[in-house]
Formats: structure tokens, C-alpha cells, sequence
């Protein structure tokens, strides 16, 4: 077990001897619906710092039938422009971006806001028949600055984008696999089941191959292909 299970409030850590190469991280705020404060943004930061030392996939989910509404309200009306150019969620979206394994975000009822822009940070995205995708912020005034903005784009393409962004679009679960923003749905029995599933195809790959597979297809136009020379050659040394 590589985590201490004791200290955390905000994440319900989830491990197992018998899939050792995972690790399923649960958002437990279930009072205020698994809002996203910044002790559960501290938290995840060491989740993260974890798992860029001893690499795993991970398995982000929510409870009791919502993943995240957002940050939360209560702190984020004290926010004011140095908290904005700190970059809080952005900032630990990125990371989770770029953890070396991939990253299955397994979502039920409602993911909003920067519950929204978590999900999006990850690789593989599954759903259940209750998913609702919502980015509410242009209706509050505010931006959604935690990724959404460029992001979604690259994940939807450009007028789905816009109509999340600009028009407050709600994705319902059969819409956001029609534009393949989730990849499937399950019943929310089966929801972790499923993510596991695919945690268990992912591991029967070579993990240096998806790690390094995976840093290739994020790299810049420009730096290809380069970098996939350089990727191969590091893979066509190694043991496996």
C-alpha cells in the first residue's frame, strides 16, 4: 500500500493486492455533493505526487450517485483575481493530465463546473444512464478556466464546444457518447466494474509502452515526429 489512508477527508483511496497496478480515488464530500474545495485539490495534489513516483492508472470517481457539481460556491465567491491567476484547478487538472498512466474517470449523476473540467482531464471517460455534462459558468459570470475552454474543443470538436461553453448546453449520457466525449454507459451498479474492466485491458499492454504511448500523443505537433523516433528507439531497448 503506497497511500496513508488515515489522513485523508476529502478522497476515499481505494487499493488492492489484487490489482496492485490501480488505484481508485473516490471524491467524498457527499454533504455538499462532492464539491471541489481546496483541501480535496491539496489532496489530490498528493494523489497525484504518489502516483508520478510510482506509476498507476487511476480510477476518479464520485458517490453516493454524483461525481462533482463544481467547486465549491462558498469559496469560490471569496475568490478575487490573484486566486484566479494562481490557476487552483486548473493547476491540479493539468497534473492529472499528465500522470504517466492513464486516467479512467468513471461518472455518475452530475458532473459540472470543474467537476466537468476533472473529467475531462482524464483519458477514458465512462457514464451511466443518470450522466448529466454541464459547464454552467458563463451563466455565473465567471469562466470555465479549469480546462474546459481549450480543452473541450480537442475532446468534442468545436461546435459542441461552443454550445456547452457559450450557450449552456447539458450533455445527457446518450449525447455525450453520440460526440464521444464518454466512451461508454453502465448501470451505476456496473459503473466501477466497467472502469476496472478496461483498468484490466489497459494491463495486459506493456506499461512502458502505454506510459510512454501516452506522452507521445500529448506532445506538440511541432515535436513530432521526433519524438516518436526517440519513443521507439528508448521501447525497442527495452526488455519487452
Amino acid at each position: 500500500m503506497l497511500f496513508d489512508h488515515s489522513t485523508s477527508s476529502t478522497l476515499l483511496i481505494g487499493e488492492s493486492e489484487d490489482k496492485p497496478d490501480r488505484v481508485h480515488v473516490r471524491l467524498n464530500r457527499p454533504e455538499v455533493r462532492n464539491a471541489i474545495d481546496q483541501q480535496m485539490v491539496d489532496e489530490l495534489h498528493e494523489v497525484c505526487a504518489v502516483l508520478e513516483k510510482s506509476p498507476r492508472i487511476m480510477i476518479p470517481s464520485g458517490t453516493a450517485g454524483v461525481f462533482a457539481p463544481g467547486a465549491d460556491i462558498a469559496q469560490l465567491r471569496e475568490r478575487r483575481r490573484e486566486d484566479a491567476l494562481m490557476g487552483i484547478n486548473s493547476g491540479i487538472f493539468v497534473r492529472i493530465a499528465r500522470l504517466p498512466m492513464p486516467v479512467i474517470a468513471a461518472l455518475d449523476g452530475y458532473a459540472l463546473g470543474g467537476g466537468a473540467e476533472l473529467a475531462y482531464a482524464a483519458d477514458f471517460r465512462l457514464g451511466t444512464p443518470s450522466l448529466k455534462i454541464r459547464n454552467p459558468e458563463t451563466g455565473l459570470g465567471i469562466l470555465a478556466a479549469a480546462g474546459a475552454s481549450w480543452r473541450l474543443r480537442e475532446l468534442v470538436g468545436e461546435p459542441v464546444a461552443k454550445g456547452i461553453l457559450l450557450a449552456g448546453r447539458v450533455l445527457g449520457a446518450e449525447e455525450a457518447r453520440a460526440v464521444h466525449l464518454v466512451t461508454g454507459i453502465h448501470p451505476a451498479e456496473e459503473l466501477l466494474a466497467a472502469a476496472h474492466g478496461l483498468a484490466d485491458r489497459i494491463g495486459l499492454q506493456d506499461p512502458l509502452a502505454v506510459r510512454i504511448t501516452k506522452t507521445v500523443f500529448h506532445a506538440p505537433a511541432e515535436a513530432h515526429p521526433m519524438i516518436d523516433q526517440l519513443a521507439q528507439g528508448i521501447l525497442f531497448e527495452s526488455q519487452a
